[in-house]
């Protein structure tokens, strides 16, 4: 069973959704125990990295998400809290990877945060995650943070400055953008995740 954390953030419902399409069973659950058991991971966000890390703690997540063995999905602000920390209330993460995320730097042109759709260039050509993509396939965003470009990073996007728009090492993936707002293409990138070995 594919579990949805539930840290009380606005997309729960249009994740579900995006499964139901898929044809998938899933629960949306804040119990430890039946995240731990899950077969797959999502943890989806929307809103502030402090509140949400204050979340996992008050929901004693933390520990379930960091000792997690199965594939484990980020979704927007769910990936930046693999990082270490976020400058966004200077927030402690899950340190599933290394790094610090950064408010997104973006020109006199354009407006902060990002909202809307930018190109997913890859960065790598064994990405599980995103098998079967095009290169430069449009992805929807909404964010005003982002994480670093590194050796987890498969896929960047652009919009003021280059930033990780997916990333993927062992079992943690990570994408910045909505896949459940991405169309067909954010449908395969689920499926592409739903079909990596428990």
């Amino acid at each position: 069973m594919t579990v949805i954390v539930d840290l009380g953030c606005a997309n729960l419902a249009s994740v579900g959704y995006a499964l139901e399409r898929l044809g998938v069973p899933f629960k949306i659950s804040r119990d430890a125990s039946e995240i731990s058991a899950a077969d797959r991971i999502i943890l989806p966000g929307v809103g502030s990295a402090s509140f949400s890390a204050r979340q996992l703690d008050s929901r004693e997540l933390r520990a379930v998400l960091v000792k997690a063995t199965q594939p484990i999905l980020g979704v927007c602000l769910g990936m930046q809290l693999l990082y270490e920390t976020s400058e966004e209330g200077d927030a402690i993460c899950l340190g599933l990877l290394s790094g610090m995320v950064t408010r997104l730097e973006v020109s006199a042109v354009e407006t902060w945060p990002h909202m809307g759709w930018s190109r997913l260039r890859q960065t790598r050509n064994d990405s599980r995650l995103l098998s079967g993509i095009d290169d430069g396939a449009y992805a929807y965003f909404v964010h005003g943070f982002c994480c670093p470009i590194d050796d987890a990073t498969v896929g960047e996007a652009e919009y003021g400055a280059r930033f990780a728009a997916a990333v993927e090492k062992d079992n943690v993936f990570g994408c910045q953008f909505h896949p459940e707002r991405s169309s067909a293409m954010g449908a395969k990138i689920l499926k592409n995740f739903l079909e990596v070995p428990c």
